[in-house]
């Protein structure tokens, strides 16, 4: 593992690098834009452009890759993200940032395409769990300090996105001087949501909910914590204390569901989600930072989980093999309703309280429980014993990412090949459902 770790050392400093960059220049973008007086849909806007752009990038960028290779295309998206990250103090309207954030998400899914793709092409069966146990911590670590580094300086002024664009162009130094030779060319698989659906309502439907809820509050949460009357230190830290919440409470609650009815724990989880959204809504109507700090906490806890159970839960109904096609199919569905998410939770907030966010991500998690709850009627859970692992996926990969993950083991023999873009089949996604009376639909 050692030397696994010590081959990839140039990836994972530019994952450090970059990820810290980014986790400063997407809240910082909502904090300016509240301190520039945005109303609150353009905000939304801002953080829906940003998605749309990343969803766009996970279907173009394989093909960009396969043309001009992973170093090439790595330095081209370095560049334009830092362009970006350079031109939102120069040119402050709306619209403009709009176009910018659908750039930046464009970029940042490229960058991550090529990043994760040259991991995951170093990672084998042996040390696959180690290596994305080891990128989890580089990512979740980098994310932390970049939100920190909010406090660094004015959000009014140029430096923050100045250091922003500094350390996206920085990224790009140990990927160029790396003596690593470049993986095989990037397989992308033709995604078929519908099929998917069949084999997984819950999955489906409840990966677009948990969309429509985490990019909303992810998006929007600095905006919340400037209009209830806090400053820069404390967005930073309440943003912090969300995803420290998530991380830690990922494994936990990803260990009960390997035990357990994962659906019974999914639905439990969700409630528990809710009665964190109205506590948020209820502790931003007093003065208390520490009351607020410690339910944020508990909020990313609650919240974070939803996607990597979603994901397990449809793995669980899958057939061996069919884990990373199925997971880049509820990327597209995630990223379908994070682009709507916050341009939703936005038209809450719009001349009302801030708080009335966390009631709209209440009211969406109350949506997945009683799917879920429907859903438990319509068919019966797979044995304990039998349902797949639990692994918690960065909060917003590509699918070249989930090849990553450690239950991809079963799509790939000890000399599986990557089949370049160019020349995939159409990939079968999921194989037909049975229905409730357990008979095989055609």
């Amino acid at each position: 593992m050692v030397a696994a770790v010590a081959a990839i050392g140039a990836l994972l400093l530019s994952v450090a690098i970059m990820v810290t960059g980014n986790g400063l220049q997407t809240t910082l973008i909502t904090v300016r834009a509240n301190l520039e007086g945005f109303d609150a849909t353009q905000i939304g806007l801002l953080v829906s452009s940003y998605y749309a752009g990343f969803a766009a990038g996970c279907l173009v960028n394989p093909h960009l890759v396969a043309r001009v290779g992973h170093i090439r295309t790595f330095a081209a998206l370095a560049a334009i993200g830092a362009g970006t990250a350079l031109i939102y103090p120069m040119v402050v309207v709306p619209w403009v940032w709009w176009l910018l954030r659908a750039l930046a998400g464009f970029a940042f899914a490229g960058l991550y395409t090529v990043i994760e793709s040259w991991l995951n092409d170093r990672a084998t069966n042996r040390n696959r769990g180690g290596l994305f146990s080891i990128y989890r911590v580089v990512e979740l670590s980098a994310s932390t300090g970049g939100l920190l580094l909010l406090n660094a300086a004015a959000p009014e002024g140029f430096q923050l996105f100045s250091i922003a664009a500094l350390l996206i162009a920085l990224a790009l130094v140990p990927v160029a001087v790396t003596r690593a030779v470049a993986p095989a060319p990037i397989a992308a698989a033709r995604l078929r949501p519908g099929r998917l659906y069949r084999a997984s309502p819950l999955g489906v439907v409840g990966i677009f909910l948990v969309a429509l809820a985490n990019s909303a509050y992810w998006g929007l949460t600095p905006v919340f914590v400037q209009r209830i009357g806090h400053g820069i230190a404390e967005v930073s830290f309440v943003m912090a204390a969300l995803l420290v919440g998530g991380a830690v409470a990922q494994y936990p609650i990803g260990w009960l569901s390997d035990r357990f009815d994962r659906r019974t724990v999914l639905i439990t989880v969700a409630a528990f989600a809710s009665m964190g959204g109205a506590a948020m809504a209820a502790v931003a109507q007093t003065d208390s930072f520490p009351a607020l700090l410690g339910v944020s906490v508990l909020f990313g806890a609650l919240t974070m989980p939803l996607y990597s159970l979603l994901i397990a839960h449809t793995n669980d109904f899958l057939d061996p093999g069919e884990f990373v096609q199925a997971s880049g199919g509820l990327l597209l569905v995630y990223g379908i309703g994070a682009v709507i998410g916050p341009t939703l939770g936005s038209w809450v907030m719009l001349e009302r309280p801030a708080w009335l966010l966390f009631f709209y991500t209440a009211a969406v998690h109350v949506t997945l429980v009683l799917f879920g709850l429907w859903r438990a009627t319509r068919r019966p859970p797979p044995p304990a014993e039998v349902q797949g692992r639990f692994a918690a996926p960065p909060p917003l990969t590509t699918p070249q990412g989930f090849e990553l993950d450690p239950r991809a083991e079963a799509a790939d023999g000890p000399e599986a090949v990557l089949t370049p873009v160019d020349e995939l089949p159409p990939a079968e996604v999921v194989r037909p459902p049975e229905d409730d009376r357990g008979v095989s639909n055609p």
